[in-house]
C-alpha cells in the first residue's frame, strides 16, 4: 500500500484532472457503446451490421500514431482537448437527430465511423501522459489506477445507461451521454501541456514523417517492444472482438435477455477487470513480470472458451466476472512493460503504433459474423481461442530471451 497510496492523494497536479476526466470519458464511451449497439441490433436484426457497427469504433487507429506525434510536438493537452470537443460535438448530433425523430442506423454508423476515428487515440494519449507525469518508481500503480477509471466507469455506465435507454428512449438517453461527454472535456483543461527541454530540441529537428519512421525503427529494432506489439495484435484480433463486440448477440440471441441483461453482462465484466486492475495498481512492481503478463494472457482465452459454453445468463456472468480480472491482469502488465521501457520523446508516437494493434478488432469482428453463421457462436469463439492460444505461445518461444 506504501506505493499505492501517493496515487490516492494525487499529489500530482496534471493527474488529479487527468484520472477524473478519463472516468467521465469511459463512462461516456460505454453508455454510447451499449445504447448505439443495441439500437442496431433491434433496428437491423443483423449480427453482421452489429459487427460492422464495433469493427467502425475502431479507424482511428489508423491515424493514432500521427495523433501520437501531435502530442509529442505540440504537448498532449493541446490534443486531447481537441479530441474530446469533438466527442461533445458528435453526440450534441446524434441527440439532435433523435430528438427530430430523424435517427436511423445509417446516420448511427456514420457517426460511430467519426467517433472511431479519434477514439482509440483517446488512450494514446491517457496513457502517454501518465509517463509523463508519474514516477517511473509508480508507473504500475498509476497505469492500473487509470485502468480503474476504465473499468469503474464500464460498470456504471452499463448500468446506467441501460436503464435510461429502456426507461426513456435514445433521445434522452443522450442528453446524459452529451453532458458527461462535456464534463470530460472541461477536466481535461486542468491537464498538463508541457515537455522538458530536451524533447523540445529533439522534436525541433525533425518532421512529423521522420518521427513516425523513428518510431517504427524503434519498435523493429528493440526484441522486447516488438513482441509485447506482436501479442497486442493477436489479442485484439482473437479475444477482444468477443467481449467488445458480440455481446448484444449472446444477450438478445443465445440468452434471450434485453438491454437490461445487457447492462448486466457488461457490468460484471467490467467489475471483473476492476478488480484486476486494482491489484496490479496495489501490487505495482511486482506485476512487471512477463510470465505474470503472459499466464494471465493465456487464462484469458481459456474463459473465452468457457463462456462460450455457457447456456445461461447466471452461470455467463460468472465466466465474465472471473474472465475480467485474468483480462485485466494481462492487459494492464503488458502496458506497464511498454510504457517503462520507451524513452519519453519516443513514448507518444511508439504508443501510438500500438494502437495500431487495435485494428485487429475490427478485421476479427468481421470474421466472427462469417463463421457465426457457418459454425454457430460456440464454434467462432473456439477457433478464435485456439488460434489466440497458438500465437500467443508462439511470441513467447520466439522472444523469450527478450521478454
Amino acid at each position: 500500500m506504501r506505493e499505492f497510496a501517493p496515487l490516492i492523494a494525487f499529489k500530482v497536479r496534471s493527474y488529479r484532472f487527468q484520472w477524473p476526466a478519463d472516468v467521465c470519458a469511459n463512462w461516456a464511451f460505454e453508455m454510447e457503446t451499449l445504447i448505439l449497439g443495441w439500437y442496431i441490433l433491434v433496428e437491423t436484426e443483423s449480427v453482421f451490421w452489429l459487427t460492422a457497427f464495433g469493427s467502425l469504433q475502431f479507424m482511428g487507429t489508423l491515424i493514432a500514431p500521427w495523433l501520437g506525434v501531435m502530442g509529442d510536438r505540440l504537448g498532449r493537452k493541446i490534443v486531447f482537448c481537441t479530441m474530446r470537443a469533438i466527442f461533445v460535438v458528435l453526440a450534441l448530433g446524434l441527440m439532435t437527430l433523435a430528438f427530430l425523430d430523424q435517427l436511423t442506423p445509417s446516420w448511427v454508423l456514420v457517426l460511430a465511423l467519426l467517433n472511431g476515428m479519434l477514439r482509440p487515440s483517446d488512450m494514446v494519449m491517457r496513457q502517454a501522459l501518465v509517463g509523463d507525469t508519474v514516477p517511473q518508481s509508480s508507473l504500475a500503480n498509476a497505469l492500473g489506477l487509470t485502468r480503474i477509471s476504465m473499468d469503474s466507469a464500464r460498470v456504471f455506465g452499463a448500468l446506467v445507461g441501460a436503464g435510461i435507454f429502456e426507461a426513456l428512449g435514445i433521445a434522452y438517453a443522450y442528453i446524459l451521454v452529451s453532458a458527461v461527454y462535456l464534463l470530460a472535456f472541461l477536466l481535461s483543461f486542468g491537464v498538463t501541456n508541457t515537455h522538458d527541454y530536451a524533447t523540445k530540441a529533439i522534436l525541433a529537428k525533425s518532421s512529423q514523417w521522420k518521427d513516425f519512421k523513428e518510431g517504427i525503427a524503434y519498435i523493429w529494432s528493440t526484441p522486447a517492444v516488438l513482441a509485447i506489439m506482436a501479442l497486442a495484435v493477436i489479442t485484439n484480433l482473437t479475444a477482444f472482438p468477443i467481449i467488445r463486440g458480440l455481446l448484444p448477440y449472446v444477450a438478445k440471441e443465445v440468452y434471450l435477455i434485453t438491454e437490461i441483461g445487457l447492462g448486466h453482462m457488461i457490468a460484471t465484466f467490467s467489475f471483473g477487470a476492476m478488480i484486476g486492475s486494482t491489484i496490479i495498481a496495489v501490487a505495482g512492481a511486482r506485476t512487471h513480470s512477463t510470465k505474470f503478463m503472459l499466464s494471465n494472457i493465456l487464462l484469458w482465452y481459456v474463459m473465452l472458451a468457457v463462456f462460450a459454453a455457457m447456456g445461461d445468463k447466471f452461470n455467463g456472468l460468472i465466466s465474465l466476472f472471473v474472465m475480467g480480472i485474468v483480462h485485466a491482469l494481462g492487459m494492464v502488465s503488458m502496458s506497464v512493460i511498454l510504457v517503462g521501457q520507451l524513452e519519453k520523446h519516443m513514448r507518444g508516437r511508439v504508443i501510438g503504433v500500438r494502437i495500431l494493434a487495435i485494428y485487429g478488432v475490427p478485421i476479427g469482428l468481421m470474421g466472427t459474423s462469417y463463421f457465426i453463421n457457418v459454425i454457430g457462436f460456440q464454434g467462432t469463439v473456439n477457433l478464435y481461442v485456439a488460434l489466440g492460444i497458438a500465437v500467443t505461445t508462439l511470441i513467447w518461444f520466439k522472444w523469450r530471451k527478450a521478454l
